[in-house]
């Protein structure tokens, strides 16, 4: 497991974290929530109608009872149980453009594109979870609840829209009884919810109300902390990494407030770093991999499951993409993060791409098995076979290979993995080429449909209901 921080380190990180919340504080766009805080122990500043100051002893109750595991499913039943330093899950990204191939020209994230999108990641094994994203047929109010109802339609996998408002959730958890058949969702938890606070240290009347509005179900809440490190928050890396614990700690507090027990997940993995030469907030960079990694680790110090993302700067399907992809999908599998998003996005999570999502859950399946390590063992030792086959023998022919090489050597077909007189035979693909044609053969066959029509109907009746309402 990757270590980037001491124990040392982390409390001194948490410490500041603490003191951030005791003596900075925090801004509530919500007087209803300002209240309940205050009742619960927070102290107004007398200054400022919206800031409180989150006592030592007030965060360590409520913190206190936030869950430390909490189970998720996909619709295949495909249970997870998510705790600090369990099994790492691959998620999709919200985007708001869309990318064929090898074009440089994305195109507006319509209902068809995301359609094609997630007929292709459906198919992927790797891939765990579908997260919301921009509809451009209807309006930022519709998009979290109309996107819950296609994603539902085309995969089984977990659930994660993308939230626009509270009243989209409330929404959403409607449709999640049809999607369930009125089976109860707090024992399949096919869905999780989310929200990031606007750094520094405000959180909004929308994600406050979303906090609210969906209490007393037991959703699980990913509490994004997305700081970008020289602008707003400190440019050194610890600095923005203690500005985000408390972050974090207060969105966690808060829901802890209003349901007590409610699963949390500490998320600082979400994190930017400026570039101070074009003031481009960055998610590529070797900084980000840090910083989210070390945000893992905090996660890890409050026995609290994590999440982070894996992207790239890259504006298109090139080198950049998958070498930065690669060091931030390595560096969150090393450092155990329990929910790791961006799954076929670049362009720092504005663009997502059928072609990229395979690629990712090729490199997300090499990380995967350089993270089991070598085992070393009587039987994987393999001393007598070394004695057996000798000089003049074949490993080749041995009950041991047979019995080892498909958990020892990972298969890939997407790589090429054989030699060039072979490789020219077959059309001298290269790996982009082969992603579009498995891309390809994905959506030249019929989709599946993850729900009957009387579900869609109800689905649509409930859609329209809100709208309307909204």
């Amino acid at each position: 497991m990757l270590k980037l921080l001491s124990e040392k380190d982390r409390c001194k990180i948490h410490e500041a974290g603490l003191a951030v919340l005791e003596e900075v504080g925090v801004r509530l766009h919500n007087s209803k929530i300002y209240k309940i805080m205050l009742e619960a122990g927070a102290k107004e500043d007398k200054n400022d109608s919206k800031k409180l100051y989150f006592p030592r002893e007030m965060v360590k109750k409520y913190f206190s009872m936030c869950p430390r595991q909490f189970e998720i499913t996909d619709r295949k039943s495909n249970r997870k149980i998510i705790k600090s330093g369990g099994e790492s899950l691959y998620f999709t990204s919200n985007a708001t453009h869309y990318l064929r191939g090898t074009s440089k020209v994305p195109v507006e994230i319509g209902e068809s594109e995301l359609i094609e999108f997630l007929r292709v990641v459906d198919k992927l094994d790797n891939v765990y979870g579908v997260v919301g994203t921009l509809i451009k047929e209807y309006e930022p109010k519709y998009r979290d609840f109309v996107g819950f109802r296609i994603m539902a339609q085309y995969t089984y996998k977990h659930l994660r829209p993308c939230i626009y408002t509270a009243s989209g959730a409330e929404a959403i958890i409607e449709m999640a009884d049809v999607v369930l058949d009125s089976k109860s969702l707090r024992e399949n938890m096919i869905f999780s919810l989310g929200y990031s606070i606007v750094s520094p240290l405000t959180w909004s009347n929308e994600a406050l109300e979303l906090f609210y509005r969906t209490r007393g179900y037991g959703i699980p809440m990913m509490i994004n902390s997305e700081p970008m490190a020289g602008a707003t928050s400190p440019v050194t890396l610890a600095g923005s990494l203690a500005m985000a614990d408390a972050e974090v700690i207060s969105g966690i507090v808060i829901n802890q407030v209003l349901e007590p027990g409610r699963p949390c997940i500490y998320n600082i993995g979400f994190a930017h770093v400026m570039d101070m030469s074009t003031t481009q907030a960055l998610t590529g960079a070797p900084e980000n991999a840090l910083i989210q990694a070390a945000g893992s680790e905090m996660a890890e110090y409050h026995d609290l499951p994590s999440a982070s993302w894996a992207l790239s700067d890259s504006l298109m399907l090139d080198s950049q993409a998958s070498y930065e992809k690669m060091m931030t999908l390595m560096a969150h599998t090393l450092s155990k993060v329990n929910l790791i998003w961006g799954i076929g996005n670049i362009e720092s999570s504005k663009t997502i791409s059928p072609e990229i999502a395979v690629i990712d859950n090729e490199m997300i399946g090499s990380c995967l098995r350089f993270s089991r390590g070598i085992k070393v063992d009587q039987e994987h030792i393999a001393l007598d076979v070394i004695k057996e086959v000798g000089f003049d023998g074949s490993f080749l022919e041995v009950d041991h290979t047979f019995k080892h090489f498909r958990e020892e050597i990972r298969h890939s077909t997407l790589p090429n993995r054989i030699n060039r007189v072979n490789w020219e035979q077959y059309g001298s693909n290269s790996i982009e080429e082969k992603a579009e044609d498995v891309v390809a053969n994905i959506l030249s066959n019929k989709s599946e449909c993850y729900l009957n029509g009387t579900q869609i109907d109800k689905l649509l009746k409930i859609q329209t209901k809100w709208m309307e309402r909204i």
